[in-house]
């Protein structure tokens, strides 16, 4: 069970103020936005406290207050984009038991049709019983209906040829390849540095992330494709995170850095020390109560409707 009360979390956050820098942002926004904590992001929603990747997830992070998350995309037999850790069903499903001939039960030999049948909630608790594997599009509108921002991970595109543009179709078809969603809402991420490099080909004006530590010798090659330097928390230290800020992306901001998986109080106050922009956390209260809320800045109106109110560091926009 989630142990604390999540209306009194909410109502933390929502009385912080909003911290959206959008391209008409004055320099005195930008600057006051450096100023500010590490976004911090629920890493498969609000995956401590409810079965990760599905919407129940997302919406919990919601209720918490927590604007950004972070999700895994897969493609099913039959084309389908899936929201999905592993390349098998059978930690976070039911799927052993509802096709038991069928090991070792990876998405992409299942069609889109078989995978909703399974629940994939039980397995975090009986209060979480049917839930399902959210199709990408389905997320998509939950997300955008929460008015939350989205971290995406392609999932092991080697399995899957063709899926980033697959990804951006869906995403096209969700409403999020406008121009407000992809300045302020949306960054795709990869473990391969060819997936990331091929979102960055089709659509330059995406905000993309590469998830790894590259040698820092190595930076200047992956500023020419990508915007955020995502590491594993244990491979951090303050140097390695100034000499990728050091870099331009190719929109021409510095380059940023979201660390994960940080779970623990102690370890976000360390990474925060060293300066990342974003923590991705399965424990988005942890973490956001180790940092000490968030800072306030004004902003001009956002052009579409949405929430109000954003207590994480932006991602700053290409165009600012």
């Amino acid at each position: 069970m989630y142990p604390r009360p999540v209306a009194a979390l909410a109502a933390t956050a929502l009385g912080c103020s909003a911290l959206l820098v959008p391209g008409g942002a004055t320099g005195t926004e930008r600057a006051a936005a450096r100023l500010c904590g590490p976004q911090v992001i629920a890493h498969r929603g609000a995956s401590a406290y409810a079965p990760e990747n599905t919407l129940a997830a997302v919406d919990l992070a919601h209720e918490m207050g927590f604007v950004w998350v972070e999700n895994d995309v897969q493609r099913t037999r039959d084309g389908e984009l899936v929201v999905v850790h592993d390349d098998s069903l059978a930690r976070t499903t039911d799927v052993e038991q509802l096709f038991p001939d069928r090991a070792p039960w990876k998405v992409g030999n299942f069609t889109a049709a078989e995978i909703t049948t399974l629940d994939a909630g039980s397995w975090r608790g009986a209060q979480w019983a049917g839930a399902r594997v959210p199709t990408l599009k389905e997320y998509l509108n939950r997300v955008d209906d929460n008015g939350q921002k989205l971290l995406l991970e392609i999932k092991k595109p080697e399995l899957y040829p063709g899926i980033e543009q697959d990804t951006l179709r869906v995403l096209g078809e969700a409403g999020w390849l406008d121009p407000w969603h992809v300045r302020q809402r949306l960054v795709v991420q990869s473990f391969d540095a060819h997936s990331v490099r091929a979102v960055h080909a089709r659509r330059p004006d995406i905000i993309t992330g590469f998830l790894g530590t590259p040698p820092v010798a190595d930076l200047t090659s992956y500023a020419a494709f990508t915007d955020q330097i995502n590491p594993s928390h244990t491979s951090l230290n303050a140097e390695y995170v100034a000499a990728v800020h050091a870099l331009k992306s190719p929109h021409g901001t510095p380059l940023r850095v979201s660390t994960w998986t940080v779970n623990d109080a102690a370890g976000a106050v360390r990474v925060a020390g060293f300066g990342v922009d974003g923590i991705i956390t399965n424990n988005p209260d942890v973490v956001q109560d180790a940092l000490g809320g968030c800072c306030a800045v004004p902003v001009p109106a956002r052009p579409a409707p949405g929430p109000a109110l954003d207590c994480q560091r932006p991602v700053v926009p290409w165009s600012a």
